[in-house]
């Protein structure tokens, strides 16, 4: 079956980043008392021979396309206490990466705890997946399928056939993209957007990608989101609004500022029965365009992002390479440089806890790592258990140092504390901008130059493909192919934490 347009993106500059681990994320999380490694595999057996998209792998000898196999034995490896270190494992592992060509984009590594003789010890368990494939949500949803297969001792009960990755392929060749295009190209302005969330600066002299964490706590978070909803509006435009604010001033402009930046959705929003439980790569990256005006309030700053992310919706299906080009983009014209991320796939056991807990067993909800992607700065936020707003920078050091992401998390995080407390329906963009001084504001390098430039593009800035271009992108796709992986000698910052 043929890829979707976002995949064509994502595997173009996955392909050109062999060996550095972009696009490989990774779900970890402990499992607390009895582990039977024969029936966890099972379990995993019967989750990939009811997934079609576990059975999937790519083919790029003429134009690229999906493979679909009938049967495939998943990847799973128990290792003893003492015989690994966590943090080494998830680095090699992630920079161990998948061969595309083969099916079973994910795999599982059970690393076990030191025995305590209590309640069964304790396993860490982690998930490794690649995105061209599998999403966050998706895999949420492979997981609750897994626990009720192991809870049934390794096997799912046979049912009725559900939508899959080829309904979710023929809805999309079905869409009129007409009226997507008239909507894209009037919702990203002309002209130059201000895309950084620093100010300008040195090279780094850092190389990898790095990670920062810092939290609201439950009542900061709440106040945020009520806030939020006395404009009503949601928590993620809330974030969004402090985003572009942060945007706007490192812009550095006294007037209004066309902004810039990614953002997240679901991509389950189309009118496809069963689209929510659908395995894949849905879930999508948008340019979010908004104008940062000194003039006005706060509140119509989160009122322009909140109506600009329901008008979105509609077409949240589309590529950001079919954007870049409906927009009128040149090649090496950026639309974003920062992407928003804020989770809200499905984070629960989904009801499962009594059942396990009936077997003795008690499973932790799953932590992300990071992964490294093409955008050069991350923000990551989902509620915690707690109730706490987590909130993760995940960037490129070459472009952002460690300390000056430290910095970024701090200014953002309090514009996100101080916004239920001062910005009221008469505070102006102007009034809050005045509070970030130059000598608090974090600064961001260029982007280095690098050789094979076109490779290394975002892929919200990827044109789609035309039929000239074809042949072209078919020999780098078949050069690709005969590539042998890149070393695997780089290094990122731990990610210890969960995003």
């Amino acid at each position: 079956m043929p890829v979707t347009p976002q995949q064509h993106g994502l595997l173009l500059d996955a392909l050109a980043h062999q060996g550095t681990g972009r696009y490989v994320e990774q779900l970890h999380w402990r499992w607390h008392g009895p582990l039977d490694t024969e029936r966890f595999t099972t379990a995993w057996q019967s989750v990939f021979d009811g997934e079609t998209v576990l059975r999937a792998a790519f083919d790029w000898q003429d134009e690229p396309h999906l493979v679909l196999h009938d049967r495939i034995t998943p990847d799973v490896v128990r290792l003893a206490h003492g015989t690994a270190d966590w943090e080494e494992l998830l680095e090699s592992d992630r920079l161990r990466g998948f061969d595309l060509r083969r099916p079973g984009l994910l795999r599982a590594t059970l690393l076990d705890d030191e025995a305590t003789g209590e309640d069964g010890g304790s396993t860490r368990i982690l998930l490794t997946f690649h995105h061209v494939l599998l999403d966050g949500w998706s895999v949420s949803l492979l997981i609750q399928r897994f626990y009720r297969a192991y809870l049934a001792g390794g096997a799912l009960p046979a049912g009725d056939r559900r939508p899959d990755i080829r309904d979710y392929a023929a809805w999309l060749r079905a869409q009129d993209t007409t009226p997507a295009r008239e909507f894209w190209s009037t919702a990203v302005p002309q002209g130059t957007l201000a895309v950084r969330p620093a100010l300008p600066g040195d090279p780094t002299g850092q190389s990898g990608s790095g990670r920062v964490q810092t939290a609201l706590t439950p009542e900061e978070a709440d106040r945020l989101r009520g806030w939020a909803a006395t404009h009503a509006a949601t928590e993620s435009s809330a974030l969004n609004t402090a985003w572009a604010l942060l945007l706007g001033r490192a812009d550095g402009g006294t007037g209004p500022v066309p902004v810039g930046f990614g953002v997240t959705v679901s991509g389950r929003g189309i009118p496809l029965d069963g689209i929510e439980g659908v395995p894949g790569l849905l879930m999508n990256s948008l340019p979010m365009a908004a104008e940062v005006d000194p003039a006005a309030t706060v509140p119509q700053l989160l009122a322009q992002l909140r109506d600009q992310a329901l008008d979105m919706a509609s077409y949240e299906w589309v590529s950001t390479g079919q954007i870049h080009e409906w927009t009128g983009r040149g090649a090496g014209e950026k639309l974003v440089e920062s992407i928003v991320v804020f989770e809200n796939y499905p984070r629960s056991q989904d009801g499962l806890e009594a059942d396990l807990g009936a077997q003795g067993i008690r499973v932790e909800l799953p932590d992300a790592a990071g992964s490294e992607t093409a955008f050069p700065v991350s923000l990551l936020a989902f509620r915690d258990t707690d109730g706490s707003l987590q909130l993760v920078v995940v960037h490129d050091r070459a472009r952002l140092s460690d300390a000056d992401a430290a910095l970024l998390l701090d200014v953002y995080a309090r514009l996100l504390r101080d916004l239920p407390e001062v910005a009221d329906d008469l505070t102006t963009v102007a009034d809050v901008m005045e509070t970030l001084l130059d000598d608090t504001l974090p600064t961001m390098a260029d982007r280095p130059p690098r050789r094979r430039d076109r490779h290394h593009r975002g892929h919200l800035a990827r044109r789609p493909r035309h039929p000239a271009r074809q042949g072209r992108l078919a020999d780098r796709l078949r050069h690709h192919r005969r590539r042998p992986p890149a070393p695997t000698s780089s290094k990122r910052a731990a990610t210890p934490c969960s995003p």
